[in-house]
Formats: structure tokens, sequence, C-alpha cells
């Protein structure tokens, strides 16, 4: 009998579970420590991470031969698109990134990883590793959202991305949920590719953060 998406879900996130705290900086702007240059760096990444997302979805979604896993992909595209505008409050805010190395090879590194599942990448183990770690980044937003509002004054606007991305979606989710599920009744899913691409995301992503964490260690 084939197993479920949501079991594989489950295991795939329990076995990233004892990682997602080694994000370093977030803890550092929760308490109001991190200087406030770190949110123009913020800003100006995730800028060109989600042009990049954008478009890496949408190929991702025009490679898909599955229906679910076309509907997953096509569907995220427009939120990376959105939220891309939303950073230009916090930009304004901010003013320019002065950083040393622009844009940061760390910081840089997942979307990269993105656009080579876009071509390489087989689709439901693709979903499964993205969505995988879509709950720990919410968390992040959501902390980071919280403390740019406590202790630097930033408006709604500001924190908008933050908040977008710290937002529960369950349709989102169910889209996820179909794409690996058909995956799996087709046997094309293979799981060790899916906790691999899981692993891999989660790495880059801790990357992201601690990258930043060390230009900007409060």
């Amino acid at each position: 009998m084939t197993r479920s998406a949501r079991e594989l879900l489950e295991e795939i996130q329990a076995g990233l579970a004892p990682r997602d705290g080694d994000n370093r900086l977030v803890p550092l702007i929760t308490a109001g420590r991190a200087p406030r240059a770190v949110f123009a760096a913020l800003a100006a990444e995730e800028k060109l991470i989600t042009l990049s997302d954008w478009r890496s979805f949408h190929a991702l979604a025009a490679r898909a031969d599955e229906p679910c896993a076309r509907t997953f992909f096509g569907g995220l595209a427009p939120g990376e698109l959105r939220a891309n505008g939303m950073l230009d409050g916090l930009l304004a805010a901010t003013g320019p990134d002065h950083g040393k190395e622009l844009p940061r090879a760390g910081c840089q590194v997942y979307p990269a990883y993105v656009a080579w599942l876009a071509l390489n990448g087989e689709p439901a183990a693709t979903a499964a590793g993205i969505f995988a770690n879509f709950a720990a980044f919410g968390r992040y937003c959501r902390d980071v959202a919280a403390g740019m509002r406590e202790h630097y004054g930033f408006t709604d606007a500001q924190c908008a991305f933050f908040d977008f991305f710290a937002a529960d979606v369950p349709e989102i989710r169910e889209q996820a949920l179909a794409a690996i599920q058909a995956g799996l009744d087709a046997r094309r899913l293979d799981e060790r590719e899916a906790h691999r691409c899981a692993r891999l995301f989660q790495s880059y992503e801790l990357l992201f953060w601690n990258t930043l964490a060390d230009e900007f260690p409060g």
C-alpha cells in the first residue's frame, strides 16, 4: 500500500527539526540586539531571491507533467512577485544596503538551488523538499516581524513581507500534499531524494540567515 504524503512530510520534518533552532540571526532581532542595518541587507537580498524564485517556480510548473505539481508550483509563483513588491516600503525606510559583498554568496545560494531544481529536480520530491521547510521559515518570519515592531519601530507596511510569509495558507498545504501524493501513487517520487532535497533547503535557508548574523553580530 502506498504511504501517504502526510506521513512522508511528517517524517521529513522530524528529521529537520533538530536544526530548526540553528538560525542565529532571528534571536538577535527578537531581542533587539541586531543593528538596524541588517534590515537593509535582508530587504536587498530578498529582492533578488523573490524574483529568482518567481522565475524558478514558473519553470517548475512548466516542466511538471503532473497536474497537481503544476498547480502547486504555479500557485507559489505569484506569491513571490507579490512579496517582492512588499519589500519596497522596508527598503525606503532602511536606505541602501552597504554590505561589503553584494549580493552575498551565502544568501544567494538558496535561490541558486531552487533554480537548479527547476532544471533538474523531480517535481514531487522538489515539492516535498520545499514544503517541508515552510513551517520553519514561517516561524522565522513571524518572529522577525514581532521584533521589528517591538524593538525597531517599523510599521505594518514595512513588516508586510515577513507577515506575508508568516501566515499559514491551508490551500498551499493541500496543493503540496496533492503533488507529493501524486508522485507517491505513480511511484515517481524517490523518498531519499525528497529527504535530501529538504535537508539541502534547510541548510541553504540557515546559511542565508547566518551569513547575515556573522556580518551583523549585534
